[in-house]
This record gives structure tokens, C-alpha cells and sequence, in this order.
């Protein structure tokens, strides 16, 4: 069965979350794709309880109230996600609409296309370590969605940057101990960050430096032990019940790139105005578009998808232009004025 739509968003991250909402208000319909199998994008999978400074009206929100918000903005206008499953094929049709295909086989057809990929699909570098697949998700994670999830476990930390020293310091008093591993004694985290590290090694957490993993004890599912080695040969055992890897992500814009648009390193030139890609119809928003002058910030991207909004409506209406109306006038479905 194929299924229709006005609006295909692929990628349900908060620009692309806010991008229904705009869809919605000028009564475009959508189906949200998202290769992760949870809407948020980062702001899910990287830093749900990471405080965000720069979102307008918050002085400061964490990346999962963010979503929530985000999420209970758009509802109103039923739409309908397919997460866990990545675009793998777009296709123009005769009548000027497109066809989607994804990774599980599921066909979409569109008016238009707005992409708010991000960086594209992105998944994380995964330390090479023999059977360390059957312990993802369970014992091994490489993000962190809740910090209540490792109350009172054994865990070990590996890696050097932002990632690994800020979830160390929120994580300090939650976990009943943290090893920190990293392969040298110096570290790319924030200064201030890696100075509250050192203040707490040996009160709670164990800096282990300069060692690098090198094996996992456990059943395949449950974990036991980190093993790390140093690079004169020295092997350490950390008791363990979770590991947290983080070595950063890798990701590519992936099926996207083989669509016939115009390419800038990696990302999507629009027009800023609308952001209209090289192919009419598909619009670009967030970090995965390019133009002159582009601030690669969350409230940016909402701009741009009430500008893709705005631009996607006389595409699909004829050429019939859209009476713009401010929302304090209009109203939103579902959403009470206080």
C-alpha cells in the first residue's frame, strides 16, 4: 500500500519537529521518517538532560523538555511518524509530487520534501571489541537518554572530550562508581569541565589514564568487567555493570546524497529565502542546509521551516498565494490561548 501526504519531513529532530507545526498551520499535512527509532534527533540521542541556553522564551531548557515541548506543539496536527527507518529512495513523479521508499519498504508519495536531516544519518564510532554488539543497548550504550538509568551501578567511562567528562561530572552521585578511561592524560573537554574531573578523582571516580579498552567480561548480555590495557602492555580489570563509549559520531548524508541535489561539503545549498534545494519541491532546513551567512543554531532552523512552510503552499495550491496570517490573530488547533 502506498500511502499520501502533502509534506514528507525527513528527520525528526526539533527543527524538523517545528517544521509540522509550520506545515500544520498553513493546513499541509505530514509523515515524519527518522533513522533513530525515537523522534529528538541529538537532542534525544546525545543530550536529553544537557541544558540548552539559546532557545527563545527559555532561559534554559534541557534537550528532552525540548522535544516534549516540541512534540505537544505539533500534535494537534496528527502527524505521522516512521521512526527507526531511513529514506532510501526519492523518486519524481510525472505530476511534479515524489515517491519515498524507505529501509523497511514502506512507500510514501509527496507533494514536496523538506529535509531536516542534521548532519544526515549519524551513528556512533563503536570501540573494537570482540562481541561487543550482544552488549549494546543493554550493557554497552554510546548515549545517555536518563541519568537515572545507571543509579547505583559500576561504570565505566571511555573517552576524552565533551561527551565522556560532562556525562562523568552529571553522573557523579547517581552511579556507584565511575571509572574514567582515556588513552592519554590529556583531554579535548572544556577546561573548566576537565578541572571538576581532577577535583573528584578518587572521590567517586577512578581517572584511568594513559590506558584504552580492550575486552568486555560478561554473558553476552549482562557485563562484569572492562578489561584496559596501556600501551606498555599493562591490563587493568574494572568491575563493571555499564559502559559508556564515547568516541564521537560518524555520519553522511547517506541515500540523500545520490537525489540529484546540488552538494556543498556534505551539505544542502537552498535558496535562504525559501529554502528551496537545486530540485524543485525539496526544501532543506537545519543543519544539513547551506547559504551565505548560516548559523548553524536550533532556533535558525526554525526559521527556515516556517519559511519552507510558507513557500511549500503555493506549490501545492496551484500558485494560489498564502493570506498570511500572525498566529495571535489565527489561533492554533488544540492549543488553548491562556
Amino acid at each position: 500500500m502506498t500511502l499520501k501526504t502533502d509534506v514528507a519531513i525527513i528527520g525528526a529532530g526539533p527543527v524538523g519537529l517545528f517544521a509540522i507545526f509550520e506545515c500544520g498551520m498553513v493546513g499541509l499535512r505530514c509523515h515524519v521518517f527518522d533513522a533513530l527509532d525515537v523522534a529528538g534527533g541529538q537532542c534525544s540521542a546525545l543530550y536529553p538532560e544537557k541544558p540548552i541556553y539559546d532557545i527563545p522564551g527559555f532561559p534554559r531548557i534541557s534537550g528532552a523538555e525540548l522535544v516534549e515541548r516540541l512534540e505537544t506543539q505539533a500534535a494537534p496536527f496528527n502527524p505521522v511518524f516512521h521512526l527507526g527507518q531511513r529514506v532510501d529512495q526519492l523518486q519524481r513523479l510525472a505530476d511534479g509530487g515524489f515517491r519515498l521508499v524507505t529501509s523497511k519498504g514502506l512507500t510514501l508519495e509527496a507533494g514536496a520534501v523538506i529535509i531536516a536531516a542534521g548532519a544526515g544519518a549519524f551513528g556512533p564510532n563503536r570501540p573494537p571489541l570482540p562481541g561487543i554488539e550482544s552488549y549494546e543497548g543493554k550493557a554497552v550504550h554510546y548515549y545517555v537518554r536518563r541519568a537515572e538509568d545507571f543509579r547505583g551501578k559500576r561504570v565505566v567511562i571511555a573517552g576524552g572530550g565533551d561527551s565522556a567528562v560532562d556525562w562523568a561530572l552529571a553522573l557523579h552521585g547517581i552511579a556507584a562508581h565511575i571509572h574514567f578511561v582515556h588513552r592519554r592524560d590529556q583531554f579535548r573537554a572544556a577546561p573548566d569541565s576537565v578541572a571538576k574531573l581532577g577535583q573528584l578523582n578518587g572521590r567517586g571516580i577512578d581517572i584511568v589514564v594513559p590506558f584504552q579498552l580492550a575486552a568486555l567480561e560478561g554473558d553476552g548480555t549482562s557485563l562484569d568487567a572492562v578489561v584496559v590495557t596501556s600501551l606498555d602492555g599493562e591490563n587493568r580489570r574494572l568491575e563493571a555493570d555499564a559502559l559508556l563509549a564515547f568516541f564521537g559520531l560518524k555520519s553522511d548524508l547517506g541515500p540523500i546524497a545520490n537525489w540529484g541535489m546540488e552538494l556543498a561539503l556534505h551539505h544542502l545549498p537552498v535558496d535562504p529565502a525559501t529554502c528551496q534545494t537545486s530540485q524543485s519541491g525539496v526544501f532543506a532546513i537545519g543543519d544539513v542546509a547551506t547559504y551565505p551567512g548560516k548559523l548553524k543554531l536550533i532556533l535558525t532552523g526554525f526559521a527556515e521551516a516556517a519559511a519552507a512552510a510558507h513557500a511549500i503552499y503555493p506549490l501545492l495550491h496551484d500558485g494560489q498565494p498564502l493570506h498570511f496570517e500572525y498566529s495571535t490573530s489565527k489561533g492554533a488547533p488544540g492549543l488553548a490561548a491562556d
